[in-house]
């Protein structure tokens, strides 16, 4: 494991007012979300503004992150991350279809990336999820109770979603470090020179470009292939409209689901009853899944506002960035009962981790499945352990723990 490479130009700075100066970009908002979203759903007006980015706004509440999302004729999923630049792909397809696609092309290019994500297609995958998750508890090596420290995130969590999407891809599993880069790149390293961000995305493009000349010249059966040879209309996908979804996948499918994984370990790693009352009874874990992406769901995504709008009094000017936190909206008392509690055994629980509106994530079988089984394996494995030491949150739109220490206090 090789540490990520941090050092790039920064150029906002900290922040002191989060209602009128809000950034998530940097390190304070991610380790203190839950309290800044509470401060915030407290006031009449739950929404951050910010100069930063060339225009960005931030609401926090259930209602105001609802209504966004599912409004696609003021706001355009052209840009679907917020950064200095703006996308150079124009709407309704935009760079990485179908998440930064408008209606109605949006519907055409979701319904292409079904098939391979069906509940049945990716239920055959739970064998090796399993193998995986094990064969990474097997490589900590000998573990003595009470003393042994394990890292979840970079020993655990963030090596099984990037395997998984690379054999799905047909991508070569050794180059799980190189993903790494890219997902830190592409998702953390927002706040720097538009020239500088190209940089390190035309090494991401040249990548996957080969990737794709490989499987030209190499045909096999897997979601790259499939993507190649799917139709629009009689007509194969473009070049762009392929690498493009392959972006997505590779981007979307490996850290929002680590983040998941690692943000469940830190709560059972810091609440004793949950992590007790999981290894007793497995059973609670229907309930626990779903609490789990409730309560600590990672992913914040953004829009594009397509013209001058007035929301509810805020005035948003056209190609200002506009996020949707939906882990905000899901913690939301006005939506929830014990809204900032983790509930382990909740009942009712139709929460937004996967998103609201057209955009809801098509990945979200894929993404259950690797949580429950990498949660069980774990809790299996080492069914007592705790948080000690220093944890390192992500930066940016998705929030996960990228360094958590573990102390094991029983093996199994």
């Amino acid at each position: 494991m090789t540490d990520i490479d941090d050092t790039h130009t920064d150029l906002y700075g900290p922040v002191t007012d989060w209602a009128n100066d809000f950034d998530h970009a940097v390190p304070e908002y991610n380790e203190r979300a839950h309290e800044i979203w509470a401060e915030f759903q407290a006031t009449e007006c739950p929404m951050a503004r910010s100069e930063r980015y060339s225009g960005l706004w931030a609401p926090f509440s259930h209602e105001f992150v609802h209504e966004i999302a599912y409004d696609t004729d003021h706001f355009t999923s052209q840009g679907v991350v917020v950064n200095t630049g703006r996308p150079m792909i124009e709407a309704p397809v935009g760079p990485a279809p179908p998440i930064t696609s408008d209606p109605p092309f949006h519907n055409i290019a979701r319904r292409l990336l079904l098939p391979p994500f069906a509940p049945k297609v990716i239920a055959e995958w739970e064998p090796e999820v399993r193998r995986l998750c094990n064969d990474l508890l097997d490589r900590m090596g000998d573990i003595t109770d009470g003393e042994s420290i394990v890292d979840g995130a970079t020993q655990y969590a963030q090596s099984i979603p990037v395997n998984v999407i690379a054999r799905m891809l047909g991508f070569p599993t050794e180059d799980e470090e190189l993903f790494r880069g890219f997902v830190h790149d592409v998702l953390e390293r927002i706040n720097e020179p538009v020239e500088e961000r190209m940089q390190f995305m035309g090494l991401l493009d040249a990548y996957l470009d080969e990737q794709i000349t490989d499987h030209i010249n190499n045909p096999r059966d897997d979601l790259t292939t499939y993507l190649m040879n799917v139709e629009i209309d009689g007509n194969k996908l473009s070049h762009e409209h392929v690498r493009g979804s392959i972006v997505l996948l590779l981007i979307a499918g490996i850290d929002t689901t680590w983040s998941a994984i690692g943000s469940s370990l830190w709560h059972l790693g810091t609440h004793p009853d949950d992590l007790s009352r999981l290894a007793n009874d497995p059973e609670v874990m229907t309930f626990a899944l779903e609490e789990f992406l409730r309560a600590y769901a990672p992913v914040t995504m953004a829009r594009l506002v397509k013209e001058d709008h007035d929301f509810h009094g805020c005035p948003m000017k056209a190609n200002d960035w506009v996020l949707l936190p939906f882990p905000a909206a899901n913690r939301d008392p006005a939506q929830f009962e014990r809204a900032t509690e983790f509930v382990i055994d909740r009942q009712v629980n139709r929460h937004g981790a996967f998103g609201l509106g057209i955009h809801r994530c098509l990945g979200s079988n894929l993404a259950r499945l690797e949580l429950k089984v990498a949660i069980e394996e774990f809790v299996a494995r080492f069914p007592s352990f705790t948080v000690d030491g220093d944890v390192t949150w992500s930066v940016g739109q998705i929030r996960g723990p990228r360094r958590l220490p573990l102390r094991v206090l029983a093996t199994s």
